[in-house]
């Protein structure tokens, strides 16, 4: 009798049109490759969500379509978007084959607030389909790179599809370290540093600074350890801080860009000039987030993300609440893939006196000053802000002064065109789940 394992394995295989149009790794192939596939891989997507989903199969009989009506990309705006709150509190609302079927569930962090979102793959979706397309160049570990995986794994979806990448998709060896939980805290996991010089890290913006804190603290100079390769994802953060992180760890650190709904969007290449999108994962638009009319390159607007690889939980133009604006133009890097520039997220817009700044461009300013510290705040006072208060730590041995806070405002002033105010302290909190950057009062 054969077991569970046999009988998941046999007949194992992916869609015939992956096999079919990705005949090597993604990020190598042509851009009318890349176009003929994402345009079957759409075709398939919608066809089966209106067969198997009703949700999308509601969705799409209100709006007038048939899988039909989408036969090229360009006919992806006819779709109805896909929006946060219709995925709160609504578990199986993307279920689109048997609950049975189902594998892996993952929810959100809940740091937007609202009810929780939960996203399911079935094993195919998870295995099958997301390690089809490979990104070498871009994302390149290899067999024998010792990978220090500093994310979540308990719920949130950060660590554990960063797991299987590693292992199942790279052939790499995976160190789940964790996030500050009960068994993976800052220094048990510089002892494991230590012990084990893995040459790759992953983790977040934030928890890589503080896990430099512990570092010092326990005589490891972050600098000793092999590292080839340092990825940032979960947080996003400004080109400023990301150069303190490359000279705290001595090594190059790229930007990781993806969702729990959505899965991996964009990867940013050595060269630091945007994300490339992943166009063997996603389909990307910017829309404007007033009307929803579809952006030319260049335009900054909300970004919008339809999965290729999802057939049996499907997503379709789904809102990210996330800004930005795509560059077509050839990278240096020699890789085609569009580029992704991010301008932070709608809902954590700081305004002050009327205008509106993202918290990386504010980010980018503050960072640039060398007496300010790696932990601060942006505090905004609702209603009524005329200026913009900054509470921050100092850098090592810079001694808090009024002098000193009157000429850092006298900067930040100068480069943004507001008021500005600076609140020294001794120590922020060093949070456990995504850094707070903007502080609403």
């Amino acid at each position: 009798m054969a077991s569970k394992y046999e009988k998941r394995i046999k007949g194992a295989r992916p869609l015939p049109f992956l096999t079919r149009y990705l005949t090597g790794p993604a990020d190598s192939l042509s851009p009318a490759r890349i176009a003929e596939y994402q345009k079957a891989a759409l075709r398939e997507v919608v066809t089966r969500a209106y067969k198997n989903s009703s949700f999308y199969q509601e969705k799409m009989n209100k709006a007038g379509i048939k899988p039909q009506d989408i036969s090229k990309v360009a006919d992806l705006a006819k779709m109805p978007f896909t929006t946060k709150a219709e995925l709160r509190g609504n578990p199986w609302a993307l279920l689109a084959c048997d609950k049975k079927d189902i594998s892996l569930i993952h929810v959100s962090t809940g740091t937007t607030g609202g009810e929780q979102i939960y996203i399911m793959y079935t094993w195919k979706d998870l295995y099958l389909h997301d390690l089809a397309p490979e990104y070498p160049k871009l994302f390149d570990i290899d067999p024998g790179d010792i990978c220090f995986n500093a994310l979540p794994h308990e719920m949130s979806s950060a660590g554990l599809s960063f797991h299987k990448v590693f292992i199942d998709g790279c052939q790499a060896t995976a160190i789940p370290a964790g996030k500050g939980g009960a068994y993976s805290t800052p220094e048990k996991s510089i002892k494991l540093m230590q012990d084990l010089q893995p040459n790759v890290i992953m983790t977040t913006p934030s928890y890589s600074m503080t896990l430099a804190e512990v570092a010092r603290e326990s005589n490891l100079d972050p600098q000793s350890l092999p590292l080839k390769k340092m990825w940032l994802t979960g947080e996003g953060c400004s080109p400023a801080f990301r150069t303190r992180v490359e000279k705290i760890w001595g090594t190059k650190a790229n930007f990781y860009y993806g969702s729990l709904e959505a899965g991996v969007i964009g990867i940013e290449c050595d060269a630091h000039t945007g994300y490339h999108i992943t166009q063997g994962h996603s389909l990307v638009e910017i829309v404007e987030p007033k009307t929803g009319e579809v952006l030319q390159p260049g335009e900054i607007g909300e970004i919008v993300v339809t999965s290729l690889l999802r057939f049996d939980t499907p997503l379709i133009r789904y809102r990210t609440q996330d800004l930005g604006y795509i560059d077509p133009d050839p990278c240096q890097c020699g890789i085609s893939f569009p580029r992704l520039f991010m301008r932070g997220r709608a809902v954590d817009e700081v305004v002050v006196k009327g205008v509106n700044f993202s918290p990386f461009y504010l980010e980018e300013f503050l960072m640039r000053l060398p007496e300010v510290g790696n932990w601060y705040h942006f505090v905004v006072k609702e209603g009524n802000n005329e200026s913009l208060k900054i509470r921050t730590e100092l850098a090592d041995g810079v001694k808090p002064t009024l002098e000193l806070a009157d000429k850092l405002a006298s900067k930040m002033e100068f480069s943004l065109g507001i008021p500005c105010e600076f609140e020294f302290v001794s120590k922020l909190p060093r949070p456990q789940s995504k850094t707070i950057r903007v502080v609403r009062q």
